[in-house]
This record gives structure tokens, C-alpha cells and sequence, in this order.
């Protein structure tokens, strides 16, 4: 009889148990803070990484893609509808892949100037897109939320004048160390140029709109191998106790990378922010999962807003 009234009790407990997991699940914008007497739900800040090519290359990867004008008429309208379907995801702060410290000021300048119509828009998708979604939404400024190194200068940990760039130029040092095997390979799509600086540019083979580029260029399986090469590739790249490769993901890429979503966080203000940013693809991997080891952020794909738009 004993047996029986335990085995009751086990069960109740189990049912109970049971009960209290089903009605705490909540939905991934929410976390649930459950305490004895009252039960409160935070709301949790969203965020959307749109990857990009950069419309106004400049040439500073290893393989650059080169565009055409994108202020041409046809090109414009492309990037309207694009900015049409963003403006879905209702953000209330636009963040760019520029420095505050070198690049803030002058962003704001151009904004306002563009907002009073004596502004003339660049190619750069910071103001193709970041300008004029954040216009349409009716917003007073951008936020520059990058942190570069070559910029500054004055880094406090890495002053860039006295650092010894040969320590992360993991290129040279595989050319000059028969370690080419280890440098990230050629793309296989798109007609391959070097320029006279030795700058390696990928002249894409056949017309592509704004949107399907972004589509393309927001792929999660393509950003996940772009950014495997950094790992099996130029990590490796290294001799002995020489180790350019692991030098600059370490002391460049993973630190910039870091410090950007440091500053995603300083520009949060509340669990309503809803929170666009516009940056290299190459950068996206490496944000989300920051964000996402942080737990503090719902994170939205821009694919769920995107969608093939045709184009006179």
C-alpha cells in the first residue's frame, strides 16, 4: 500500500513538472524570468544583418568584386525596391560598416545634407541603402558601428605606427614561403583581373539585380564556407614559431569583428530596438554568432524579406 502511495505521488510530481515546462515555453522573442509568486516576460532586442558587396569597392580584399555604376537609372530602381522590402522589417536604428571615431561626424554631415537635398547620394551601399531606408523611416541619424585599426591608428593595445605589419601579412609570407597551397583559392565564378597595384578583382560574368545579389550575398550555407576558408586556409599559413595567418584572424579580424558587436550592444537602448545592420558579407558569420553566444538578441534573416523583384 505504501508502494502505491509513493508511486502516486511520484507520478503527480512528474505531472506537475510537466505541466509548469509547457507553460513557461515562450517564443523565441521572449525569455521568461519565473519566480515563486509572479511570473514577468523581458522582451528581447532584434536584430537583422543584411551582408553586402560593397557598391563602391575599394579594393581592400583579397578578391573584390567589381560592380558597375549603380547610380544609373536602372540600377536606382533596383535598389528602390529593394529599400521597399527592408522597410518591412520596421527598424528603428541603421547601423553601417563605418568607424565613429574617423567616419561619425562626416556620416551625420551627409545625412543631414541628403535629408535637406543638398547631398548628392555616393555608391556606397551606406548611402544607396542606409540613407534612404533610414530617410523613409523617418530617422535622425545613422549609427557607425566599425572598428578599424588602419583607421585609428591609435589603438591603445595595437598602436598602428609601431606595429610590425609583417607580422600579420599572411600573403606575402606564403609567396615568399612556397605556402601559396594555403591562400584561400580563386573563385570560380566571374572573370578574374589584377590591376596595376596587384589588386585582384572578380568582374562578374552576367547581369545580376540588386535584389538577387543580396540574396545571394545572405545565403547562410555561402556565409558559412566564406568564412570556413579563414579557418582551413589562411590560419595555417605560418613556418615554426611564425604565424601570420593566425596573427591577423586573431589580432585583425576576430578583434574588429568582436569590437563591432560591442557596439551593436552600445547602441541598444531598448528590448523594442529593432536593429539593421548593413555590412561586408564577410563580417556577417562572425556578428551573428557573437550575438547569438550572447543571448541578449533575437536575430532575423534578411531573406525573410527579400524577394525577386523584376527590373526594367
Amino acid at each position: 500500500m505504501k508502494v502505491l502511495v509513493k508511486c502516486k505521488f511520484y507520478l503527480i510530481t512528474l505531472l506537475v513538472a510537466a505541466s509548469f515546462i509547457v507553460g513557461t515555453a515562450v517564443s523565441d522573442d521572449h525569455t521568461d524570468v519565473s519566480t515563486k509568486d509572479a511570473k514577468q516576460t523581458t522582451k528581447k532586442p532584434t536584430i537583422m544583418i543584411l551582408g553586402s558587396t560593397h557598391l563602391a569597392n575599394d579594393g581592400l580584399d583579397v578578391y573584390n568584386t567589381k560592380m558597375d555604376d549603380v547610380r544609373v537609372p536602372k540600377r536606382q530602381r533596383e535598389i528602390e525596391q529593394l529599400v521597399e522590402q527592408l522597410k518591412e522589417f520596421k527598424p528603428t536604428k541603421i547601423a553601417l560598416e563605418r568607424d565613429e571615431k574617423t567616419n561619425g561626424t562626416g556620416t551625420q554631415t551627409e545625412y543631414q545634407g541628403y535629408l535637406n537635398g543638398t547631398y548628392q547620394l555616393d555608391q556606397s551601399e551606406h548611402n544607396q541603402i542606409g540613407f534612404r531606408l533610414a530617410k523613409q523611416m523617418g530617422h535622425p541619424k545613422l549609427y557607425c558601428v566599425d572598428y578599424r585599426l588602419d583607421y585609428r591608428k591609435d589603438d591603445p593595445i595595437i598602436p598602428f605606427d609601431e606595429f610590425d605589419i609583417t607580422l600579420i601579412d599572411y600573403i606575402t609570407f606564403a609567396k615568399t614561403n612556397n605556402l601559396e597551397h594555403l591562400l584561400p583559392p580563386s573563385p570560380t565564378e566571374g572573370k578574374i583581373t589584377q590591376d596595376e597595384k596587384g589588386t585582384t578583382w572578380i568582374e562578374p560574368e552576367k547581369y545580376i539585380s540588386i535584389i538577387d545579389m543580396y540574396i545571394q550575398d545572405n545565403d547562410p550555407e555561402g556565409i558559412r564556407k566564406d568564412h570556413q576558408e579563414y579557418i582551413r586556409w589562411i590560419a595555417r599559413v605560418g613556418l615554426g614559431d611564425e604565424y601570420p595567418g593566425a596573427n591577423w584572424l586573431s589580432h585583425w579580424w576576430y578583434d574588429r569583428n568582436l569590437k563591432i558587436y560591442v557596439n551593436l550592444t552600445r547602441i541598444t537602448e531598448s528590448a523594442d530596438d529593432r536593429i539593421i545592420l548593413i555590412i561586408g558579407a564577410g563580417h556577417v558569420y562572425l556578428v551573428q554568432q557573437f550575438l547569438e553566444e550572447s543571448g541578449d538578441y533575437i536575430i532575423e534573416s534578411p531573406l525573410k524579406y527579400l524577394k525577386t523583384a523584376t527590373s526594367d
